[in-house]
């Protein structure tokens, strides 16, 4: 039974029809004459190059070539053991390791590079992979994978489709990504106009203020109590139903606090910690191991406790204003101060006594209510185009899905049925 209706005029047929299928082998590494050289020995990370494999994290010496399973250009090779269906089209002749099966093609070569890359293939695939800790699918069962077979001309029309529309989708997905890219520089550049005054210039004037009503301040003078962080106990933990939430620097990574992941303690530590801090609304968590001067505010009535990665900066209302205090600590003006003063190895860490020394900007709380104000309209806008680029490059990935999954049905719209069928063409090729 095939899986599913072709045109007329194709045919189904099993892979090893349309292509030799040969299993690479790496050549001894006992012997460093065999390494060293210029003729690429491909292994599975360098099929990430896709449709243009050119080159190799490894080369081989015309010694070590001599040894190993040769592979034309313009032929496909897959990933067979472990990451299973990664595939590459080669643009150079070239070897492969053991983990990579090569169709060296008898018809359209990327006609059977495209159809490896669809999910249908790489389905059949896995389902033919052994039940074993490493997932394997050996020569003679690939060979086995169902392949729809059109006629010659017909593969010839639907790799120039497939192309053109890839082409045009890779097009918009590089835009999307570009833009993607700057979005880092451009909040940045709008943080940074925000503290130095640039970003309420009109606002200012509008209200007869100058900037020398601005102030520099340290980030303790501007906290009610001292800036301290979580617990130093090693914690003992429980689960949700019975257990306390539990935040750690891993949890404001992003800028927010997430529950996603959180832990719990038992309630007996819970007690005994709240003794010594306790977190509440309008606290600014700063991460100070790890990903360090990352900031996240805490917007909801949540009775939790932190780790000892995390500062708590308690903002004194009177001088700063909570969402203030977390622009500006998430801002260069911090950022900056923060990894000036970085130490430990592997993992970066910040002491209390430098996070509490770093310096701000501190203006009027009327302009500081201004500046939030205009920068959560800005940074809402900036991350409403950042998600729509991650939108348009994740839609990319799904039509090019969808325009293989037609172009193996004979569904673009290129197939002439008056041709002859492939039948004829597959008997010449035997």
């Amino acid at each position: 039974m095939w899986p599913y209706e072709v045109p007329e005029n194709w045919v189904w047929v099993k892979l090893d029809s349309v292509a030799e299928i040969a299993t690479g082998g790496t050549p001894s590494k006992k012997k460093d004459e065999y390494y060293g050289g210029e003729f690429p020995f491909i292994k599975p990370a360098d099929l990430d190059q896709g449709r243009n494999v050119l080159f190799a994290s490894e080369y081989l010496s015309e010694s070590g070539k001599a040894v190993a399973r040769f592979v034309p250009k313009y032929s496909t090779s897959v990933c067979c053991i472990g990451t299973i269906g990664k595939c590459g089209f080669l643009e150079v002749d070239a070897t492969t390791n053991q983990q990579i099966n090569s169709l060296i093609p008898r018809f359209n070569e990327l006609f059977l590079y495209y159809y490896c890359c669809t999910e249908s293939f790489v389905n059949h695939l896995l389902s033919l992979a052994s039940a074993t800790t490493i997932s394997i699918v050996n020569k003679g069962k690939m060979s086995t994978i169902p392949f729809p077979l059109p006629p010659l001309p017909e593969q010839h029309r639907i790799v120039t489709r497939i192309e053109s529309l890839f082409t045009k989708l890779d097009r918009a997905k590089e835009l999307a990504q570009a833009a993607l890219d700057r979005f880092e520089t451009r909040k940045a550049v709008i943080l940074h106009q925000a503290f130095t005054g640039v970003l309420t210039a009109q606002w200012r004037e509008a209200h007869g203020v100058g900037l020398d009503s601005w102030e520099e301040r340290d980030l303790q003078s501007v906290c009610l109590m001292k800036i301290t962080d979580g617990t130093h106990q090693t914690p003992t933990y429980s689960d949700q139903e019975n257990g306390v939430p539990f935040i750690s620097a891993k949890d404001v990574t992003t800028g927010q606090i997430s529950l996603m992941k959180i832990k719990y303690i038992i309630p007996e530590l819970h007690k005994e910690l709240q003794k010594r801090v306790a977190p509440q609304r309008d606290d600014v968590l700063l991460a100070k191991n790890g990903t360090t001067g990352v900031a996240a505010i805490v917007d909801m009535d949540l009775v939790f406790d932190i780790y000892v990665t995390l500062a708590i900066l308690r903002p004194d209302t009177n001088c700063i204003i909570p969402r203030f205090l977390l622009r500006v600590v998430n801002s260069p003006v911090c950022k900056m101060q923060f990894d000036a003063n970085l130490t430990g190895i592997g993992v970066p860490n910040l002491h209390l006594r430098d996070i509490r020394a770093v310096k701000i900007p501190r203006p009027t709380l009327p302009e500081q209510q201004e500046i939030v104000r205009v920068l959560d309209s800005l940074l809402e806008k900036e991350q409403r185009a950042r998600t729509l680029c991650e939108g348009v490059i994740g839609q990319v990935d799904l039509m090019k899905k969808a325009i293989l999954a037609r172009a193996f049905r004979g569904e673009l719209g290129t197939n002439d049925p008056a041709e002859a069928s492939a039948a004829g063409a597959l008997g010449d090729a035997e």
